[in-house]
């Protein structure tokens, strides 16, 4: 019981008008940023500019930012959505008995990684626009991505902006992931204690995405609130033993966003 409890709490709930108002839309004053000092002695530590640092790493850090305003007529590469697939999901090789474990750019409770990756293609140079899953045993420990294409998706901009519980900044993105999980994976190895772990693995793999879209110079924005039935009927799930979690937009971002700075209560910044 406590497993299906588990799997129901990663989902998204549905965003209807009816739901409660949350304290911000009521006008609350919003809570600290940070916990107060709590009286103990302050250490400044030294400044860190002078230690041996990847700069391009630390660039990385400076620039990532949400991104929700794309220009919807510039398409990606196909090379930087293999990229993209490639730094978030691969199989870089596999450990333990059996091979039950795998290693992958982002790291994972017990190396379980209880993900699958589907992109919604609308803009790639060399793609047909469509429903597209990436398959890492294709190209176990190689800097190679092969996908399946499972099929158009009808009314490409207004499902998409749907799936994302209609944050219709979405629609020019030129691809939309679609991360879900497959819980056994992780349920296997951990039971009950899983879940809880799955979240935090699905920040990691997030953080991957938005760094390495930075890295090709392109906007990302990770995606928490998604219509649940929506996504797992055009991603073609059962909705119980694999059903989305997350969503990642990428394309090339507009000069101006007026929106990465504050964010919307919809999206993390």
């Amino acid at each position: 019981m406590s497993i299906e409890f588990n799997r129901n709490f990663m989902k998204c709930p549905s965003f209807k008008d009816e739901m409660a108002k949350s304290d911000q839309q009521n006008g609350v004053a919003p809570p600290p940023v940070n916990i107060a000092p709590r009286g103990g002695e302050k250490i400044v530590l030294p400044a860190f500019d002078g230690i041996a640092i990847n700069d391009s790493y630390t660039k990385l850090l400076d620039i990532r930012r949400s991104v929700r305003v794309y220009d919807g007529k510039k398409p990606m590469t196909a090379a930087q959505l293999a990229y993209m697939c490639h730094t978030a999901m691969a199989i870089q090789e596999f450990r333990g008995m059996e091979n039950y474990a795998t290693l992958r750019p982002a790291p994972s409770g017990g190396a379980r990684h209880p993900f699958e990756l589907y992109v919604a293609v609308q803009n790639v140079e060399g793609l047909t626009p469509g429903l597209y899953h990436y398959l890492p045993l294709e190209n176990v420990g190689k800097k190679a991505v092969t996908l399946e294409r499972l099929g158009d998706i009808e009314n490409f901009k207004t499902t998409v902006v749907e799936m994302v519980a209609g944050q219709k900044w979405a629609e020019n993105a030129s691809v939309t992931f679609f991360i879900t999980c497959v819980a056994y994976r992780a349920e296997w190895r951990y039971r009950e204690n899983a879940h809880r772990v799955v979240l935090i693995d699905l920040g990691h793999v997030g953080q991957n995405m938005m760094l390495s879209a930075a890295a090709l110079g392109l906007g990302s924005c990770c995606i928490a609130a998604y219509n649940q039935a929506a996504c797992d009927r055009v991603l073609m799930l059962d909705g119980t033993d694999e059903y989305m979690v997350y969503g990642v937009t990428v394309g090339w971002a507009k000069e101006k966003d007026p929106d990465a700075a504050a964010g919307n209560h919809h999206s993390k910044t």
